[in-house]
């Protein structure tokens, strides 16, 4: 009889897209936080609120995105015991990343409201929409600690093959979420407050709810006495993952930072086609991300049972099922580009709507790149080189960044240029994750 979560038997495509499924559903029902509130904002109050939640989004998804790599990380771990049978080292190693990322987070969040001011300026976000965007992360940031126990237990539970019981938490979430949007914008004409006012009840109820279900249903999670200490092994091992997978994922969203300082640059009006544009790309490759994540917990169980030849098999029934779904969401998003957008913005609003569309017909025309990208992110990280997975994050974005800026630059190219410093960037890391994966396993 198989454990609960063991991805260590079984066929190999449909365990993986079994286990998959619930956290792609998951991944998009948490865009669904900030996608409320851009359409909700972006129709009910206009252009300027619509600039200042997208481009609040992008320097949310930077700092969340510390936690969500700590998280991350520890679930590599947490992933490799538990496929090994081993549950006190597992146990160990949840009140070591627990404690770690709990200080983390107090940390980040006295920061950010210290910093707040200076960090908007650097952004260069214009003056008009600079109250709105402040007073909107202001409040967003006051639950964050949501966010981080959120995630935590997610990718514990994620960790030992429970990728299910956090999508109804979540799905509770947002649906609480979208009611609270309407209410308090609506009814109570709380505007753009009232929008992260929503945002953050909504996630207090996620992780309540996915505490206390952890808690009294799954017991061998359940710290003991005899498991709360720091010993040397577990913190060593919970700092290594942890911190390696949150630089990728903090330098993964520095580099998108640093873009969304150089879109805002070109005016209000392409911010607000970008922070559009940007939720539309967000929900299209969110599959192949949950899935290269899926993949690293399936790759993670098998390295840590010592099952070498299934996670041969993994990587190549993991590479055709991402090219495959990746083609079809490509020539979706490239053909239904203006409808997509039309949902955001109003069809009056041509010169939004016209860069929108420009975006994602460029940069979803090469989502493949970015499907295997996640692949080899989350290979990297389950057999214990979670630095090459850094490696590809720095080719990446280091190519975007400095090909935006470059292309920028040039009168003829201008915003365009940033948009095809995207996929090229994705390539690039590609081959080269590609290249040291067939030097290493000889295939």
């Amino acid at each position: 009889m198989l454990r609960n979560g063991d991805l260590t038997r079984g066929g190999i495509t449909g365990t993986l897209l079994r286990f998959t499924l619930p956290m792609m559903a998951g991944s998009l029902l948490q865009q669904c936080y900030n996608i409320a509130d851009t359409l909700i904002v972006g129709q009910c109050i206009g252009a300027d609120a619509l600039a200042a939640v997208g481009s609040a989004y992008t320097l949310m998804v930077f700092l969340i995105s510390i936690l969500l790599g700590l998280s991350i990380g520890s679930g590599t771990v947490f992933s490799l015991h538990y496929g090994a049978g081993n549950h006190s080292a597992l146990r160990r190693s949840i009140f070591v990343s627990f404690v770690l990322i709990g200080a983390v987070t107090c940390v980040l969040n006295m920061a950010v409201f210290v910093w707040l001011d200076p960090i908007l300026r650097l952004l260069q976000v214009p003056q008009d929409i600079y109250g709105m965007m402040r007073g909107y992360l202001w409040i967003i940031f006051c639950g964050i600690v949501f966010t981080f126990i959120y995630n935590f237990y997610a990718a514990m539970l994620r960790a030992v093959g429970d990728s299910v019981t956090p999508l109804w938490f979540l799905a509770l979430s947002v649906a609480l979420n979208i009611v609270l949007d309407l209410f308090f914008i609506l009814q109570l004409d709380w505007g753009i407050e009232g929008a992260a006012i929503a945002t953050v009840m909504a996630q207090g109820v996620a992780s309540a709810g996915i505490v206390l279900y952890t808690w009294r249903k799954r017991p061998e999670l359940r710290l003991h006495i005899g498991d709360m200490r720091f010993d040397r092994g577990s913190l060593k091992e919970i700092v290594s993952f942890s911190t390696l997978t949150c630089v990728q994922q903090s330098v993964m969203n520095f580099g998108i930072l640093m873009i969304q300082g150089l879109v805002n640059s070109f005016g209000t009006a392409v911010m607000a086609a970008f922070a559009a544009a940007v939720k539309i790309d967000s929900f299209a490759y969110m599959p192949v991300q949950e899935f290269g994540n899926a993949f690293s917990t399936f790759i993670a169980q098998n390295f840590g049972a010592k099952r070498y030849g299934r996670i041969r098999r993994g990587v190549r029934s993991a590479l055709l099922t991402t090219v495959i779904f990746s083609i079809i969401v490509s020539v979706l998003v490239f053909v239904f580009a203006e409808p997509l957008m039309l949902i955001f913005v109003h069809p009056g609003e041509t010169e939004i709507l016209a860069t929108g569309v420009e975006y994602l017909r460029i940069e979803g025309a090469f989502y493949c790149g970015i499907g295997i990208l996640f692949l080899l992110y989350g290979y990297y990280r389950a057999v214990r080189k979670p630095g090459m997975s850094v490696v590809l994050t720095v080719i990446s974005l280091g190519t975007r960044v400095a090909l935006s800026y470059l292309l920028a630059a040039i009168p003829s190219v201008g915003v365009t240029g940033i948009w095809w410093s995207i996929p090229i960037g994705w390539l690039l890391a590609d081959a080269v994750g590609m290249l040291y994966y067939k030097m290493k396993n000889g295939a």
